[in-house]
């Protein structure tokens, strides 16, 4: 297949026109006047790399909870409805029974996708901190086990791992988990130093900045400037408009800069769904107006998607360089991905994102596979 005529985002991330050939699910070439049998006249269309959420709870009644294939196909072929092509499925703080059952779901759905491919879980608890829990059942929190997260990983690659770097151990188990995967600062009460020393000790990343953190005061700055400050780690944020005012992420692009900014959905299960009643880790979630809590008042995830956090970033002033990369290459990068996907580049896989002069999405390709035509 060609796809031809279309303004693309090269892999510096800058606007050209040319065409590009797929063969074999992977970008073969990127050129002028490219000519093929199966042609696809793109004029007016612009082409982006498929975004990645390395993030995500579940979507349309779904979740990873449920420890079902079926459940990881309806999230696939959401995401990729709504412009993603890969993501990290994320487990909560649960009995390690339900974790293992979670994880041999997820095994024998990576490879089987319909749409949207999977790169790993996201194991996202149960080692956090129990002040700072937000919507993780409190009664499952335990302190970092090794044992637990090889056998996890023996089941199914974990991605990420969040955890709390001033619990207990979680020092030495950051040194040791980040020779398997990333490591991340989340749902933490830690002041700076300890932050800070988290970072010099294997951690790499921090979990929806601002969200399950103390929030930033100049006497005592916390896990939040903690990333900012250090200039090799990336943190997520989730730019629904309601975990974070616009203010407050313009601030935090800056300060992350172009390379470091990684946005996430974290969405739950009530996404893509009306208001209503749904439920968290066994607990029961309330969505009014798109915004999910607890009956406690606690966010509990969001219900929104990378396209449309996309469209906000471009309307909150983030620039769209940044911001298209936050939703690409940025997220490859963290997880290790970038060899293969994240930017339009020829050798890398052809998942393609096309959208029209107004960012609303024509198609979408995973794998050079037309999964979505509208």
């Amino acid at each position: 297949m060609v796809l031809k005529n279309a303004t693309l985002y090269n892999d510096d991330f800058e606007p050209q026109i040319a065409d590009i050939r797929l063969e074999d699910g992977i970008i073969a070439e990127i050129g002028s006047n490219l000519t093929g049998d199966d042609e696809l006249d793109l004029s007016g269309k612009i082409i982006f790399p498929g975004f990645i959420d390395i993030h995500i709870h579940g979507c349309d009644r779904a979740d990873m909870a449920d420890a079902s294939v079926d459940s990881l196909q309806k999230i696939s072929l959401y995401l990729a409805q709504h412009g993603v092509t890969s993501f990290c499925p994320a487990t909560m703080t649960l009995p390690r029974k339900q974790l293992v059952e979670q994880f041999k779901a997820a095994a024998d759905f990576m490879g089987k996708e319909d749409a949207a491919y999977m790169h790993g879980v996201n194991m996202e608890g149960p080692f956090i901190a129990l002040s700072q829990k937000g919507a993780q059942p409190a009664e499952y929190i335990r302190l970092p086990d090794m044992e637990e997260f090889k056998q996890l990983h023996s089941i199914c690659k974990i991605s990420l791992v969040d955890l709390a770097p001033e619990v207990e151990g979680a020092l030495e188990f950051a040194q040791a988990a980040s020779k398997y995967c990333v490591v991340s600062q989340a749902h933490t009460d830690a002041d700076f130093e300890t932050a800070e020393a988290g970072y010099k000790n294997g951690f790499s990343h921090a979990t929806h900045l601002f969200s399950a953190m103390p929030p930033i005061w100049h006497r005592a700055p916390g896990a939040v400037v903690a990333a900012f400050d250090n200039a090799t780690s990336s943190a997520e944020l989730i730019c629904d408009g309601i975990h974070a005012q616009p203010c407050i992420l313009r601030m935090a692009f800056k300060l992350l800069g172009e390379d470091r900014s990684v946005v996430v959905s974290d969405a739950m299960c009530a996404a893509g769904c009306d208001d209503g009643e749904f439920e968290l880790g066994g607990q029961k979630v309330f969505v009014r107006c798109g915004k999910a809590t607890l009956a406690c008042g606690n966010l509990a995830g969001s219900t929104t998607n990378m396209h449309r956090e996309f469209l906000n970033l471009i309307g909150f002033g983030i620039p769209f360089k940044q911001a298209l990369k936050s939703c690409t290459i940025n997220p490859a990068k963290v997880i290790g991905v970038d060899s293969f996907t994240g930017s339009l580049k020829e050798g890398k896989r052809a998942d393609i994102l096309i959208v029209d002069e107004y960012l609303r999405i024509q198609t979408v390709l995973v794998k050079g596979r037309i999964v979505v035509n509208s």
